[in-house]
């Protein structure tokens, strides 16, 4: 049988309990058309991109299905009537994966970041203003200098920059002196 990566949304407004009940409804229906469920998550509600049907956010969900194509057809066709189901993508693959699908990883990920990495929250920052600039040296700003921010001076304005003495350029159309 085919194998397919199917996520649906379901309002935010219900509870995760709701989502938990849906879930295994369409999960009944593929087995009771001879399909197999590999794996489940639930991602949790999250921000949409844009608003679908007044919501703005929804409860996300990952089914791993290997079931018919009339099966499949089927628990969207489901899913299209139910008021609690905002959409749903089927896409067909080839192998499902085993290991946690990106936003369960994702998740893992921002709990390693807070540990004790640190990162910009805590300690010397570095950067424009402390922590040795771009090129080594002293203080802050690009050049290492002195003071931080963009100006080498730090004194503040400056008035217009002086022209410079510029030799006269001595060399003919040839390129010879």
């Amino acid at each position: 049988m085919p194998l397919y990566e199917h996520v649906f949304l379901a309002r935010q407004d219900i509870s995760q309990a709701q989502v938990d009940t849906l879930t295994k409804e369409y999960t009944e229906l593929i087995t009771e058309a001879g399909g197999k469920i590999g794996k489940t998550e639930y991602w949790g509600v999250k921000s949409l991109a844009f608003k679908m049907k007044k919501n703005r956010k929804a409860h996300y969900t990952l089914l791993n299905i290997d079931a018919s194509p009339s099966a499949v057809a089927e628990m969207e066709r489901r899913m299209g009537l139910s008021a609690d189901v905002l959409r749903f993508i089927t896409i067909r693959v080839d192998a499902h994966e085993t290991e946690p699908s990106i936003q369960m990883r994702k998740s893992d990920r921002d709990d390693r970041r807070d540990g004790d990495r640190g990162g910009f929250r805590g300690g010397d920052r570095g950067g424009f203003r402390g922590g040795g600039g771009f090129r080594g040296g002293g203080g802050g700003g690009f050049r290492g200098g002195g003071g931080g921010g963009f100006r080498r001076d730090g004194d503040g304005p400056r008035g217009p920059r002086p022209v410079r003495d510029q030799a006269p350029d001595t060399t003919d159309s040839e390129g010879s002196t």
